[in-house]
């Protein structure tokens, strides 16, 4: 059974949704200047925010990377944005105090720190890389079991360019944690080779003419002054430790390194220093002669006994 339109009931549920609605229409206008204001102030504060990053961007200096002035500037964008926020919230809604929003903000951060954790460290380690510059674009690392040149270091990882001409995306969290090898941190570094001489040759001969070769050699730095020391006695050579300085740059060190060894080798050679290789004896027993030793003894590889094996008859 319906209810009539005329009846109290209907009557006054219909004026009960009405004044609900002029409540609210009321309200709406009574905030309308608030949030007119609000929104005013989060335009200026916009406005202020992109000056601050402009001007963080620009107060970089010019020898330092530019991924740091974008992420400063970005940070400072979003602080003074939040600030606006803020401010805005609490002109149109005064009764929310700083003790609620802070609490909300923390409940908030600790949920996002936990679902972003990865990212925030990545994010951390790149910020703290940017301002510390322990290496910067360009020059050649070692992260982990790469490397090669720094193309470009961002916020969330490190690219880098290895010499076979692949691109690695490192992890800043991972390189600010473990051990990495700047290897061009200083304008020079110092190579080594070894060289092994017989037994037989004289050893401060075959020093002093490795000397006088690397010397002569282009690219190799006079200062620190190349050097050869007596390194090892291995098992088949006297083993010569011939150390030289160049610069740093891949390129660079393997060109020198080629030709220091071509002309090391050349100019020992050309002095009648032997370069021998390791070599093996091996002793068949069965193959020596029946005067060689008593046979009825034992010795190593070969039986003992009244009656041992006789030597083969060659043919």
């Amino acid at each position: 059974m319906q209810a009539d339109s005329t009846s109290p009931g209907f009557n006054a549920e219909l004026s009960n949704a009405w004044r609900t609605v002029n409540t609210l229409v009321n309200g709406f206008f009574a905030l309308l200047p608030k949030i007119v204001l609000a929104a005013l102030l989060l335009l200026v504060v916009w406005l202020i925010a992109r000056g601050i990053r402009s001007l963080v961007r620009r107060a970089v200096p010019a020898s330092a990377e530019s991924s740091l002035g974008i992420v400063l500037g970005r940070l400072s964008y979003a602080v003074v944005l939040l600030v606006g926020c803020f401010l805005a919230l609490s002109i149109v809604a005064p009764g929310v105090g700083l003790t609620e929003l802070i609490g909300l903000l923390g409940i908030s951060s600790v949920a996002i720190g936990f679902a972003f954790k990865d990212i925030f460290q990545n994010l951390l380690a790149g910020i703290l890389i940017l301002l510390r510059q322990p290496f910067r674009v360009g020059d050649e690392i070692t992260a982990g079991s790469f490397t090669g040149t720094v193309e470009s270091i961002e916020t969330r990882a490190t690219f880098i360019r290895t010499y076979d001409g692949r691109r690695v995306i490192v992890p800043n969290s991972q390189i600010y944690t473990e051990p990495v090898t700047v290897i061009t941190a200083y304008d020079k570094v110092r190579s080594e080779y070894d060289v092994g001489i017989g037994y037989n040759d004289d050893i401060a001969q075959a020093k002093r003419i490795a000397l006088e070769a690397v010397r002569g050699i282009e690219g190799v730095l006079a200062d620190p002054a190349p050097d050869v020391l007596t390194w090892e006695l291995a098992g088949s050579t006297v083993n010569l430790r011939v150390r030289w300085w160049s610069e740093p740059r891949r390129g660079t060190v393997l060109d020198v390194r080629d030709r220091v060894l071509k002309t090391v080798k050349e100019r020992l050679s050309a002095a009648g220093i032997d370069l021998p290789f390791p070599t093996q004896q091996i002793l068949l027993h069965d193959q020596t002669e029946s005067t060689d030793g008593d046979r009825t003894r034992q010795r190593e590889g070969w039986p003992a006994g009244d009656n041992p094996p006789q030597p083969r008859r060659s043919a």
